[in-house]
């Protein structure tokens, strides 16, 4: 059902391309299409050190990972939009407003809370939104 996963966050450098490449562990034999994007994107930047060193201390290289631009075409192919925060959701649908119906929270089946963006803190707090990430990835694989 779902081909084409979108996750969006602000920079695109911590918490969506964590989910893409989780995601794409967990995926990757299933022929689904996982990418991210960022609301106002550190355009170009690899992901930050905490978050790609958190990665590959579970054995996924993330250094491929380079920044993009959220636009309303990557909204359009995709099938389903994630998003780490309720602002995200809003902000999500004003870019392109028809795709709406595809937008949830990354979190919607734990406890729809939002994913608290760790750029620029401790690696005590990435590791914290990464296991947040790691659950919300878990809980939406019975339905992908």
């Amino acid at each position: 059902m779902f081909k084409r996963i979108l996750i969006v966050c602000v920079g695109n450098i911590c918490r969506s391309p964590t989910a893409e490449f989780l995601f794409r562990e967990k995926l990757q034999h299933r022929g689904i299409h996982i990418s991210s994007a960022g609301l106002k994107a550190l355009v170009g930047r690899p992901m930050d050190d905490n978050a790609m060193q958190i990665l590959k201390e579970r054995g996924i290289d993330a250094v491929e990972h380079r920044a993009r631009q959220l636009d309303p075409t990557m909204l359009r192919e995709a099938d389903l939009v994630l998003t780490m925060e309720r602002d995200h959701l809003t902000a999500v649908s004003r870019v392109a407003p028809e795709a709406s119906g595809k937008l949830f929270l990354l979190d919607k089946w734990q406890d729809a809370n939002d994913v608290p963006d760790p750029y620029r803190q401790s690696r005590e707090v990435f590791e914290h939104v990464h296991v947040m990430i790691e659950r919300g990835v878990e809980s939406w694989l019975r339905y992908l």
